[in-house]
């Protein structure tokens, strides 16, 4: 269903309350990453926020380059770089040097800038930054691939610019451009043929806008000569798993409040329910999120299927709902029981099984004669005065088809 294999990773803004420690906050972080990399997941994404106090990891280069240490086979995204908040060559230098430190193992997640509150602490006109995300790319796109470029805008310049590194990555890094509701991030993708990742997903406009967005990414590549690549394209979505519904409801009162009370009260999304309506049910019953159960997970990728018509990899938002243990729990029981259903890494295992208990009996009985062959022959060495009662019982019990 999901083609040759889905992947899995999360999306890591991260989301932190405000009484707790925050470096320890980043070291779990941390911490999660090393885990996720343990128990086989693809990718992480690390945003990037300088404002609100909620979202507390400013560079994600910085902290990829930790991480990466700390790692052996999962990859790293920026997720995302607010490319209106930096001088292009700047960025695309940092970005190719971690390309280098990785061994290959960064993708350069770029959008405009989320929190208002972000541009406003810059002088940045909101209104403005999708303009720029667009002027960046341009000049980004050949820049990564090592090419020298010259341009001007009304808010950087570029004079013979080149990166002084060849990228390690040919021709270079992933790009991915965000995407949400608008088709911003879809044209943009379309245009330079980039990697769609498209945040909140589960979202009711999100999900609603896959279908349409990855349209007019297609359209648009079409008439630049790119192709869009499914396989690239990530979806977002918050999911807590658990062994039981009783039990993930229960784990996601540590943190789900603070969470939706951020959403309503400082960034960009508000999504909390309606007065007097409990938090779990509606997030459940909008689609938003998954509180539940392995088969919860699996229903919800399925509906992400249908309705978009295929996609990559699913990033789980890491929402610090639940403590730190039931946290890695989840994606312990996601890791286990939802990847290999999704991934179909069991249908060998299924087949062979399947066919050795479908022919247990005719196995069995070639396993009866061999065995027997081996005991008549001991028999006729040793003659019957020598052997012991236990082989003469096994003689017999094998006569009488027993093991």
């Amino acid at each position: 269903m999901f083609g040759e294999k889905l992947k899995f990773g999360a999306f890591i803004a991260p989301f932190h309350a405000l009484d707790e420690n925050p470096t320890l906050a980043i070291e779990r972080d941390l911490e999660l990453v090393e885990w996720m990399d343990k128990l086989g997941y693809d990718e992480a994404w690390i945003g990037e926020h300088h404002s609100a106090g909620f979202e507390i990891i400013a560079s994600p280069e910085l902290f990829i380059a930790t991480a990466a240490e700390r790692t052996q086979h999962i990859k790293f995204g920026t997720g995302v770089s607010s490319l209106p908040y930096h001088h292009p060559l700047i960025l695309a230098d940092r970005i190719n040097q971690l390309d280098h430190l990785t061994r290959g193992r960064v993708m350069f997640g770029v959008g405009p800038g989320s929190l208002p509150s972000d541009s406003h602490a810059m002088g940045l006109d909101y209104a403005t930054l999708r303009d720029r995300m667009d002027e960046a790319l341009n000049v980004l796109v050949p820049l990564m691939r090592g090419e020298k470029v010259t341009a001007k805008t009304d808010w950087f310049e570029l004079v013979d610019a080149q990166l002084q590194m060849t990228p390690y990555s040919r021709p270079s890094v992933e790009i991915a451009t965000a995407s949400q509701v608008s088709p911003t991030g879809a044209t943009a993708a379309g245009r330079l043929g980039l990697s769609l990742l498209s945040l909140g997903a589960t979202s009711t406009g999100g999900f609603n806008a896959l279908s349409s967005n990855w349209a007019i990414a297609e359209d648009v590549a079409k008439d630049h000569g790119n192709i869009m690549d499914r396989s690239g394209w990530r979806l977002v979505g918050p999911m807590h798993v658990a062994e039981t519904r009783e039990k993930a409801r229960e784990n996601v009162q540590f943190g789900l409040q603070k969470w939706l009370n951020y959403f309503t009260e400082v960034a960009a999304l508000p999504i909390a329910p309606a007065a007097g309506e409990d938090p779990v049910d509606a997030l459940i019953e909008s689609g938003l999120a998954v509180i539940g159960t392995p088969d919860d997970c699996i229903e919800q990728l399925n509906r992400l299927e249908e309705q978009s018509g295929g996609y990559g990899c699913f990033l789980q938002t890491a929402h610090n709902w639940a403590d730190f243990n039931e946290t890695k729990r989840s994606y312990e029981l996601i890791a286990r029981y939802v990847m290999p259903k999704v991934q179909q890494l069991n249908r060998s295992r299924e087949a062979t099984y399947d066919w050795a208990r479908d022919n247990h009996e005719m196995l069995m009985g070639k396993a009866f004669m061999a065995v027997g062959a081996r005991i008549e022959k001991h028999i006729q060495e040793k003659g019957d005065k020598n052997i012991s009662p236990e082989i003469l019982a096994a003689r017999e019990a094998l006569a009488g088809g027993s093991d």
